[in-house]
């Protein structure tokens, strides 16, 4: 038994796979945490690698927020469908990263607080969540030519279904991701800020110079499955765009362009009191800067008028919070310009 299958209980570890082999393998990686209920275990970190051999790689991560479940189905779906006399090349599939966030349907780790999406590079001496981005980062990521890192909503927010992509790191970067985001084939494409969160998996594949982009689909902590049929199709003619899957299954029309889109600092509408959130507007609208977008209204204080936001910009609703109950603070609307990307370099 290789080193990678042995089960040792040390962080970093994994068992079930060998990434040298051909075939597909089921397997884990080791988190090791020590309380009251996971003493003396470890925390698994489901991953599956399918491989024909040699060609390009594919990683595709699901799971970072554990309440965000389109992208966590299809992974899944992938892990059954794929088989390596498919592929010219390699699927590294992780169906649930942050695998205690998931048992516990919330968006970080019930165990360390901790928030995947905000913790790479990580470190395999640190906590649970801390272990995860590290196997993430430091043993997946460097095997992997491209990277998709599934994300939703969740359970406080709804985003039209898009693909959400960092500017730059490069142009060659670039270019490779505004080739992915077209044949993905979400309706809408989200750019942001370079390194837009230093501890995100976009940020540590573009400082690993390696093409990664995310997506963002409706969430509100359940299925939309218009968005996840959209998605199953479009990662099917990614992985054929790739060359990863020898004979792409799925028909291969074009797809429309994406309307492309921009969240920028002035895209939120930020509640300044607590109380119940009322949309005066939906996911697609088109706002003009001015214009009444939300009103939140007090509990308490039964003869006060809610109090009313607008739209500090021209564009289109972009994500739109969830749950009614608010405080201050709380990101009611998220307005994101049009974005002519023959302009961005």
């Amino acid at each position: 038994m290789s080193a990678s299958t042995k089960h040792d209980p040390r962080p970093g570890m994994f068992s079930g796979i060998d990434f040298s082999a051909t075939g597909k393998q089921l397997g884990y990686g080791h988190v090791v945490h020590s309380d009251n209920v996971h003493d003396g275990s470890i925390i698994p970190m489901p991953v599956s690698v399918i491989s024909s051999g040699p060609g390009p790689v594919v990683l595709v991560v699901a799971g970072t927020h554990g309440d965000e479940y389109e992208g966590q189905i299809l992974a899944h779906e992938l892990i059954r469908a794929l088989e390596p006399e498919q592929l010219s090349g390699t699927v590294i599939i992780v169906p649930a990263a942050n695998t205690a966030a998931v048992r516990g349907a919330g968006r970080v780790s019930p165990i360390d607080a901790g928030n995947l999406n905000r913790s790479y590079p990580g470190n395999a001496s640190g906590g649970a969540t801390e272990q995860v981005a590290a196997l993430i980062s430091g043993q997946l990521l460097p095997r992997a030519d491209f990277v998709i890192d599934l994300h939703s909503g969740g359970s406080n927010s709804t985003y039209l279904p898009c693909t959400f992509i960092y500017r730059g790191p490069d142009q060659e970067l670039w270019a490779r991701k505004l080739r992915a985001a077209r044949t993905l084939g979400l309706p809408y494409a989200m750019v942001v800020a370079p390194l837009l969160e230093p501890g995100s998996l976009s940020s540590a594949g573009d400082r690993a110079g390696i093409t990664t982009i995310s997506t963002e689909l409706p969430g509100a902590g359940t299925v939309d499955r218009f968005a996840l049929e959209t998605l199953r199709q479009g990662m099917h003619r990614m992985l054929g765009m790739l060359g990863v899957l020898a004979e792409t299954p799925l028909p291969s029309a074009e797809c429309a362009e994406p309307q492309w889109l921009e969240l920028i600092p002035d895209s939120p509408v930020t509640s300044l009191v607590a109380g119940l959130f009322e949309p005066l507007v939906s996911l697609g609208d088109e706002v003009r800067a001015g214009q009444p977008v939300a009103r939140v209204h007090f509990i308490e204080e039964l003869d006060r008028e809610p109090r009313s936001y607008t739209a500090g910009i021209d564009g289109v609703v972009a994500i739109l919070r969830r749950p009614t109950l608010v405080t201050a603070g709380t990101h009611l609307v998220h307005i994101a310009p049009f974005l002519d990307i023959t302009t961005v370099s």
